[in-house]
């Protein structure tokens, strides 16, 4: 547990989904602290309690259901004026039995892209972004216009639904061609796109836009009309000021050597896991990744993996 955690109040938050990929949310009693707010389920960990066991705990006394199955989502550390708490929020992953509301509290199950439309507490919001993301961010690059097609082909295969065009290598004539094309047929395999800040394509259709860390530094505030804005990161300053102006993530690297940038000082697990204690925002990883790496990964605090050669096997 971090210094802050230790003198805060640590809670075990579940993110639970039904077979529709729906979320559950349950509204806070009007006595609580943030009372009539709408929440992720779950309470206070028990003196001598582990995080698995507070969870367990909690949503079978809250919504009456058994976790089975469950792995790390974020963690949030959180000050109100009157209260510091962790969050310590894991995604389950299976549970048995049938949700209901057993204090006689609201409950609702939400599709992921409605939940902006509830009041939570203010340190809820991360969680909301971290539950809409998935694990796996890819970046799609090539050298000619068929090289980026064919590895657009094997993101796909690799169920990726998230996805950053950093054609950097391309001709500057080829770009918006290449573009439109793979906008198009990312759209028909259900893919949000980013377009990396350094494209000349700015003002074309995107579901977001992923910033340089050199782009990161240049913003004082979130770039507006996007859905989705990211920003590569290599160390706590730029995490930090992803955090400030609003971004919705952040792509911590290098992780390991990569063969790409030879002479980077990869950060290594231990001070990844640092860095992204200190920000209350969800974090891919990127660099001499596998998806084997997946497990590792969340148990640092991360989302899940970025990567370009990840997705191409």
């Amino acid at each position: 547990m971090t210094a802050v955690a230790a003198s805060a109040v640590h809670v075990a938050v579940g993110v639970i989904r039904d077979g529709s990929g729906n979320i559950l949310l349950t509204r806070r009693a009007k006595h609580a602290h943030q009372g009539g707010l709408w929440e992720f389920p779950g309470g206070k960990l028990e003196t001598n309690e582990t995080v698995m066991q507070a969870l367990r705990r909690e949503l079978q006394e809250e919504v009456g259901i058994t976790v089975q199955a469950a792995k790390p989502l974020i963690k949030i550390n959180h000050r109100y004026p009157d209260l510091r708490v962790l969050l310590d929020v894991w995604q389950v992953t299976d549970f048995s039995g049938v949700a209901e509301a057993c204090e006689g509290q609201a409950m609702r199950w939400v599709a992921p892209r409605q939940l902006s439309d509830y009041a939570f507490p203010a340190a809820n919001l991360p969680i909301i972004t971290a539950s809409r993301l998935p694990d796996r961010y890819a970046i799609l690059e090539g050298n000619s216009a068929d090289q980026v097609f064919a590895n657009l082909h094997r993101i796909v295969n690799n169920r990726v639904n998230l996805l950053q065009l950093r054609i950097k290598s391309l001709p500057a004539a080829e770009t918006a061609a290449v573009y439109h094309s793979v906008l198009e047929n990312c759209r028909q395999h259900g893919i949000q796109v980013l377009l990396n800040s350094d494209l000349p394509l700015a003002g074309l259709p995107a579901d977001g836009l992923h910033l340089s860390s050199r782009a990161l530094l240049a913003c004082r505030i979130r770039p507006p009309t996007y859905q989705w804005v990211a920003a590569s990161c290599h160390n706590l300053q730029e995490l930090q000021h992803a955090e400030h102006i609003g971004v919705d993530f952040a792509v911590l690297a290098p992780i390991l050597p990569t063969s790409t940038h030879p002479d980077a000082q990869p950060l290594g697990w231990e001070t990844v896991a640092k860095l992204i204690e200190q920000v209350n925002l969800p974090v891919f990883a990127l660099g001499g990744l596998e998806l084997d790496d997946m497990t590792r990964v969340l148990n640092a605090g991360g989302q899940g993996i970025a990567g370009i050669n990840a997705f191409l096997s």
